[in-house]
Order: C-alpha cells, then sequence, then structure tokens
C-alpha cells in the first residue's frame, strides 16, 4: 500500500524521545543558575526541576522551583538559556534503521516540526537530520499561525519535494494535531505509538485518528520493502 509513497516524519517523540531534550535542556539551566550563584546546587535546582515537571508538567516548572528556593532570576532568562543550550540527542534505534533504509534505497523524505525555531533546529542539528532528511520544515520558520494542523507546512513540504500530496504518508504521535488535516488533504497518515512520551496514552475519535497505528517504525519496512 505504501510503497510508492513518500515519508514525511514529525520529530520529537516519533524519531527521538523527547523528554531527554527536557532534561538536557533543565540540566543546562540549572548549571547556569549555579554559575551565576555560587550558593546554589545545581544537583538540587535540576532534581526539583524534574520532579515539579513529572507532578505539574512543564509551563511553571522554572517560576515555581525558583520560588520553593529562593532562586532570584528573571525567569524570561531561565527559558532563553533552554531554549538556547546545545542538546546531545540520539535518534531511536528504529529510527535509525528505518531512516537509513530510506537514504539506501534514495526513497526521498520530509520532516515537519512544530516548537520554536530555535529549539527544533538545534535538535536536528544535534540528530544530524539535516543530512539525512531532504525536506526539513520547522513550522516557526513560517510564523506561529502556521503550526500544526495548519495545512501550509504540508502542502509546503509536498511541493518542495515535488509529489503530489495524496502520495505523501505523515508518520506522527499527536493525534492533537498531525493526521487531521493530513487527512483531509489526502495524505496517508501513520501513528507511531511509544512506551514514553506526551501523547502516548492519547486518544481521540476517528477524524483525529491516524489511517494505521504501529508501535516501532521497523513495521513501516514491511510496505516499502
Amino acid at each position: 500500500m505504501y510503497k510508492t509513497l513518500i515519508p514525511i516524519f514529525d520529530l520529537d517523540d516519533t524519531l527521538y524521545c523527547e523528554h531527554d531534550y527536557v532534561r538536557s535542556g533543565f540540566k543546562s539551566v540549572a548549571n547556569f543558575i549555579t554559575s551565576k550563584n555560587n550558593t546554589a546546587n545545581a544537583g538540587l535546582i535540576y532534581n526539583n526541576f524534574i520532579n515539579v515537571w513529572l507532578s505539574h508538567g512543564r509551563g511553571k516548572v522554572f517560576d515555581i522551583v525558583c520560588e520553593n528556593l529562593s532562586i532570584p532570576f528573571d525567569i524570561a532568562k531561565l527559558v532563553q538559556v533552554y531554549r538556547e543550550h546545545q542538546p546531545k540527542l540520539e535518534l531511536y534505534d528504529d529510527a535509525k534503521e528505518v531512516l537509513s533504509y530510506f537514504n539506501t534505497k534514495k526513497i526521498p523524505m520530509g520532516l515537519i516540526t512544530d516548537g520554536n525555531s530555535t529549539m527544533q533546529w538545534r535538535k536536528i542539528k544535534s540528530l544530524k537530520l539535516d543530512e539525512l532528511i531532504d525536506v526539513i520544515i520547522v513550522t516557526d520558520d513560517l510564523g506561529f499561525e502556521y503550526w500544526k494542523p495548519n495545512a501550509a507546512p504540508y502542502k509546503k513540504a509536498a511541493k518542495i519535494l515535488n509529489v503530489p500530496i495524496e502520495k505523501c504518508v505523515y508518520i506522527g504521535d499527536n493525534p492533537n494535531k498531525d493526521f487531521v488535516t493530513a487527512k483531509k488533504l489526502g495524505m496517508h497518515t501513520i501513528r507511531i505509538v511509544r512506551p514514553v512520551g506526551d501523547h502516548a496514552k492519547t486518544r481521540l475519535n476517528k477524524t483525529y485518528e491516524a489511517d494505521k497505528e504501529i508501535y516501532s517504525l521497523i513495521e513501516l519496512l514491511e510496505n516499502w520493502s
């Protein structure tokens, strides 16, 4: 079914574990605080970041921890350090194998990812995806209003890849936004369900879910081999 299709991937929690990026960012912020305040303990701050994140989510981690530990820092500066830190990330093993296979077979690939442009490009560079994937679209480069589920990035990717949009398949993890527009445009859709991830347990109605669900990207090779 998919053998003649062009794969377009999501990034976070599809090709690598986003929680690794979050931990990396928290470590960089903890070290930054310590570098500016000799009495601060980087390990203690980092552990507090992790605990608050796991219990409250990411939104107010720096605010809560700085208040709890009486750390007098500009939160906006900490957010900047988080976004601009250089992560060291690894692709999932199945992602390495699948991307290598598609490259060996000279099958063009695309990537569409939401998120702050600086953050996403640093992830992409760390994972060396700019060396593996033909067309990369960070939607924030187009403008916040063009983040998924906006149709523009899907259309742009297909256009640059020079294929009809119905000859593309979008592979992502987040049913809130990854598949609904892609399906309306005529794209095929596949959802990868990881053991860990912000959307691993999310289940929505048929309109938002992908055409097919897999639990390893290796399953893709059954369709392209």
